[in-house]
């Protein structure tokens, strides 16, 4: 997923924020527990898309979520710039264009990873470990699920794909079949 121009803006602004005071880590967990809750409630996201809601009002909604989860400055004064200028909305592209800016500052790759269900994390860490020595380089292993799949995985790293799933393996098969 790519994260949009608007995103990529915050996101680089509060990596760069982050990196200053030395909270990096605080402010990667501190967006994932925001990310969690926002995409987890829609009387959230209401508060912030109601034209009817004022600003002092959405300020206290992030003062009390603040409060409750121990948000950092940094995150409490960004939920509040987005908030004021009315742009809650691009919060997941915020917190996406974050992460990857904060992956490739560390010299990490992201590897998305498809599964037709849900591994274990253990799968996804030994995973992580055969493509660190394939690509040379950290990999961050996002996993998602593809029911499509029928079984194994697709990785994407970068430009390059790992195919092997059995919906991969059949259409091989089958084209192998077909020339012969």
């Amino acid at each position: 997923m790519s994260a949009s121009t608007l995103g990529r803006r915050y996101g680089r602004a509060v990596l760069a924020l982050a990196q200053e005071s030395g909270e990096l880590d605080k402010v990667k967990t501190d967006f994932d527990g925001v990310l969690a809750s926002w995409n987890g409630s829609s009387e959230l996201q209401n508060v912030f898309e109601n034209p009817k809601v004022g600003p002092e009002a959405r300020r206290s909604v992030i003062d009390a979520l603040a409060g409750r989860m121990g948000l950092s400055g940094i995150v409490v004064r960004t939920l509040k710039l987005l908030s004021d200028r009315r742009r809650m909305r691009a919060l997941p592209e915020v917190i996406e264009a974050f992460r990857i800016l904060a992956e490739e500052t560390a010299g990490q790759l992201r590897a998305e990873v498809k599964t037709a269900k849900p591994m274990p994390d253990a799968y996804y860490t030994e995973l992580g470990r055969v493509l660190e020595r394939i690509v040379g380089r950290k990999i961050v292993v996002v996993p998602s699920v593809d029911p499509s799949l029928l079984g194994g995985v697709v990785a994407r790293v970068g430009d390059r794909v790992f195919d092997g799933s059995v919906k991969n393996r059949l259409t091989e098969l089958k084209e192998s079949l077909l020339l012969n």
